[in-house]
């Protein structure tokens, strides 16, 4: 069994407590803070167990990169305070089971793409910055076995993360790519950070797909038309595991020519799209996530933004219809990118 590495001397010599003072979601002074992550500490109830959100967004803002989160979800596990109805986590346990058959493990000589549990969207990642990359996980019959289980953190399930984990491993590995490239924000965050906090080996090299894109246009310049958009980007929680990475969202934008609009939630500050809000236990949860997306919707508008960016498909389900029927088209970053280069999207 996998056990966290968590420093609970780090936390109990911390003097601002920012995992728990900067949460958007539940307002904390630092005594208020001290105490709690106390008693997170000693494996005792706190009301961030049934107050959080799940946005992931405390990893990033812990100065100390002691993980926060990971600690509040395997809290919520043992003294067994779900975040989500017990129906939603049996069903969503079970949803992922690898079933039909094994994949066909063809051997990929040098960089894969792999595309997790999105298969479907193998369309948005098709033209001239791909071709030298070979697709993994495109059969949606087996693309569970590529599954890289981060989800469950929404439902408060390490325990189903670490008993999975591994078996996701060891399938992309036995293709014998030399990098193994992203689609999903969430698979880059848990090869790069989840695994190593929980001490899982992960044998091949993560590359996020921002980093790639960077690199591939960064070879075309010649071929870039600036887009000339004012753009908006719904950053996806997961990215708060690996926050290094973010930067690449304005270099892109920078490279292929749009605007990203200044406004009250983006970075560090940037808005859960409320996806897992939406069904929480707590009281008013559908009214409170409706009311942020709208809050996110309206920063969006008033910063006259033409384009929504989306990363995780999660998030673009949630919010590609709210932002579009708002006059803002919702677009994939790489179908952005392949815009630039004269390429339609799909």
């Amino acid at each position: 069994m996998f056990n966290l590495r968590f420093d609970e001397n780090k936390c109990l010599a911390c003097e601002t407590h920012d995992c728990l003072t900067r949460c958007q979601y539940m307002a904390m002074d630092i005594p208020t803070a001290k105490a709690e992550m106390e008693k997170l500490i000693q494996g005792r109830e706190s009301r961030v167990l049934h107050d959080c959100v799940t946005c992931y967004a405390c990893e990033e803002y812990c100065p100390l990169g002691n993980h926060p989160f990971y600690l509040i979800v395997t809290r919520q596990e043992e003294l067994d305070i779900l975040p989500l109805p017990s129906p939603l986590i049996k069903r969503g346990v079970q949803m992922a089971i690898p079933f039909r058959g094994e994949p066909e493990i063809e051997p990929i000589a040098g960089r894969a793409l792999n595309m997790g549990v999105f298969s479907m969207l193998v369309p948005h990642v098709q033209g001239r910055l791909f071709e030298d990359v070979t697709l993994m996980s495109t059969d949606s019959r087996k693309m569970f076995h590529y599954f890289c289980q981060l989800m469950y953190l929404h439902f408060g399930r390490t325990s189903v993360i670490n008993e999975r984990l591994e078996e996701s491993i060891a399938t992309i590995a036995a293709h014998g790519a030399r990098e193994v490239i992203h689609f999903h924000d969430e698979c880059y965050g848990t090869y790069a950070s989840y695994a190593p906090a929980f001490g899982i080996d992960v044998p091949f090299k993560s590359v996020h797909l921002f980093e790639y894109l960077y690199e591939r246009l960064g070879a075309m310049q010649d071929d870039i038309k600036p887009l000339n958009y004012k753009v908006a980007y719904q950053r996806p929680c997961s990215s708060r595991l690996s926050p290094d990475k973010h930067p690449f969202v304005d270099k892109l934008f920078d490279l292929i020519g749009v605007e990203h609009v200044q406004r009250e939630f983006v970075d560090e500050n940037a808005l859960c799209c409320g996806s897992t809000i939406m069904g929480q236990r707590r009281e008013g949860s559908r009214r409170f996530c409706l009311e942020l997306q709208q809050k996110n919707i309206d920063d969006m508008k008033k910063a006259g933004a033409q384009l929504c960016v989306f990363n995780c498909p999660a998030c673009m389900q949630t919010l590609g219809k709210p932002v579009a029927d708002a006059g803002i088209m919702p677009i994939f970053m790489s179908d952005l990118c392949r815009l630039a280069i004269g390429e339609k999207s799909p």
